[in-house]
């Protein structure tokens, strides 16, 4: 798959090594096309850096790893989007994690979806770029999953490829318009972390949680 990556910094690093390393061929692009270029020698596999619109203009999918005030900038350089697969990882939050920068109205991702008429799905946003760069993601024997969320059915199908092709597990979070929920999730389990605490504990077995046996929206009811 042809993959363009908006940005140049840790996020963008680390999901771009790890897809060139599966053989996708991936364009990176910057704001300034000296550190996109940088980059790519630095990931390798046949990466190549330039402009963010190169990116964008490349990818059958987009990933924007930009930091949330540089997105509009970004978005704007990136050139026409509408139609495209679009991978937001970006998170609108700061310490002291206490309310989002969205506050008040739609989710990062809604107002990325709106400001390019592109196929976004949310996804990679729930780690930092150390995790990532896992090869694969794995904690105590278990793979990482990875929530998406979004409406295209297709634009789905290849964030989930991208997923599993970095050994994570596809989660089905529901169309966009609970990317917002996702957002503050992220936000609130961070805070946590900054605080010392280990949020795995909150969370007891499905089974001790649901009533009834739960089903796996992420697979076809039979």
């Amino acid at each position: 798959m042809r993959i363009g990556v908006l940005g140049a910094g840790n996020m963008a690093d680390a999901l771009a090594t790890q897809w060139a390393r599966k053989g996708h061929e991936v364009r990176i692009g910057a704001r300034a096309p000296e550190k996109a270029v940088a980059l790519a020698g630095r990931v390798g596999h046949g990466a190549r850096g330039g402009t963010l619109r190169d990116a964008a203009e490349f990818g059958d999918a987009v990933l924007l790893a930009v930091a949330h005030e540089g997105v509009a900038d970004a978005l704007s350089q990136a050139g026409p989007l509408a139609g495209r697969v679009l991978l937001d990882c970006t998170n609108p939050m700061e310490p002291p994690f206490e309310r989002l920068k969205t506050v008040g109205g739609p989710s990062a991702a809604r107002r990325i979806a709106d400001l390019t008429g592109a196929r976004v799905v949310k996804a990679f946003n729930t780690c930092p770029d150390t995790v990532w760069r896992m090869a694969p993601p794995e904690f105590g024997g278990r793979p990482l999953g990875v929530p998406l969320c979004g409406d295209d059915p297709d634009a789905l199908a290849v964030a989930r490829r991208l997923v599993a092709d970095i050994g994570c597990v596809p989660m089905d979070g529901g169309g966009l318009a609970r990317a917002g929920l996702l957002e503050a999730t992220t936000a609130f389990l961070v805070g946590l972390w900054v605080a010392g605490e280990d949020p795995l504990t909150m969370l007891p077995p499905a089974d001790a949680a649901m009533a009834r046996a739960p089903q796996r929206t992420s697979e076809p009811v039979a």
